[in-house]
């Protein structure tokens, strides 16, 4: 199934798409809820409803004027308000290219287990405006990702187990400040204002039973599902990055796995992938300087339209735009 969220006589709605129109779900049963975190925490429960709705849109049987056009629709973020939200680092591309350009080594304990940050579950957003402060303009960047919404609730979760407590996959733009970021990682903590300003998901959660034809085997002597799924990135029309979210080497069962160790996973714990190899300004242009001194590193400015598809998960746009406002943390730094 194709879940959003989605403006509905004025309110944020839960919606299932079908042929390229929207259906709000409590419309089609009258046990299915209106809300996306009502749908997470009862998902075993109105899974099969939902799909049995689902069923009946595609033979004809639901009335087309319930529908609305999904092009013409309102989307908001899928999962409107996720109770939490990690990054991963699970591309093995992007971390050793990051290195190389610094010309470090690439770090041994990167193969030894998956590692993620918390951002800023309150800060999430779907399509349209990006309103970024002053500071967010100093190396503004985007990160091509994939993420995943937990569906039930699970503790210390086994890698073989967790693919069931994945709900669906989403597109993920992990929005990025990289002047703040690297100040504030100077100092061993961190990321933190560098990250929390904005997180993109979006345009929907797509549920895994729909993405079954592009399953493929995960990377050797690693655990859990793995998707052939094509992901691309474009500025201004113009394609600045491409990768496969199969190259992840680690997995989001083992990534599930160590967020869960010692902790309660909950419904509507949002977790990124980490960037795809090529997925940011900062590799590309650090690869660009590696290879030529002259190149001239790339960085999002007000007004870029920033657009993202992944194969089976839709396309993701939205439009980088100044707040009105000139305050600066940065210009708050003491000098001693």
């Amino acid at each position: 199934m194709k879940l959003v969220t989605y403006l509905n006589d004025g309110h944020d709605h839960l919606g299932i798409v079908v042929d390229n129109k929207v259906y709000a779900m409590d419309e089609l049963h009258n046990d299915l809820p209106n809300t996306m975190a009502m749908f997470l925490n009862f998902w075993e429960e109105l899974i099969p409803m939902a799909r049995a709705v689902e069923q009946k849109i595609k033979e004809g049987l639901i009335r087309e004027t319930q529908g609305e056009l999904f092009n013409e629709a309102k989307i908001f973020a899928p999962v409107p308000h996720p109770t939490s939200c990690r990054d991963a680092y699970a591309f093995r591309q992007h971390v050793a290219s990051a290195r190389r350009n610094r010309k470090v080594d690439m770090i041994p304990e990167y193969d030894q287990y998956p590692i993620f940050y918390f951002t800023n579950h309150n800060s999430i957003q779907g399509p349209g405006d990006i309103v970024c402060m002053p500071d967010h303009f100093q190396k503004l960047d985007f990160e091509l990702e994939a993420s995943i919404v937990i569906c039930k609730p699970g503790r210390n979760i086994k890698a073989a187990d967790a693919d069931e407590y994945i709900g669906g996959l989403m597109i993920m733009n992990d929005m990025s400040a990289r002047t703040l970021q690297m100040e504030e990682m100077k100092l061993n903590l961190g990321p933190a204002k560098g990250k929390d300003f904005c997180t993109v998901i979006g345009p929907m959660l797509v549920t895994l039973d729909e993405l079954e034809q592009y399953e493929v085997p995960c990377k050797e002597n690693h655990t859990g599902k793995a998707w052939n799924l094509g992901m691309k990135c474009w500025v201004n029309d113009k394609q600045v990055s491409e990768g496969n979210l199969a190259d992840m080497d680690w997995t989001f069962a083992e990534i599930i796995e160590r967020c869960s160790y010692g902790v309660d996973l909950m419904p509507g714990d949002v977790i990124g992938s980490g960037t795809v190899g090529t997925g940011c300004f900062l590799e590309l242009n650090g690869t660009g300087l590696l290879n030529n001194p002259e190149f001239e590193p790339k960085w999002l400015q007000d007004g870029d339209v920033v657009e993202m598809e992944i194969d089976g998960l839709g396309k993701l746009t939205n439009k980088i735009v100044k707040d009105e406002s000139d305050f600066s943390i940065l210009a708050l730094k003491k000098n001693v």
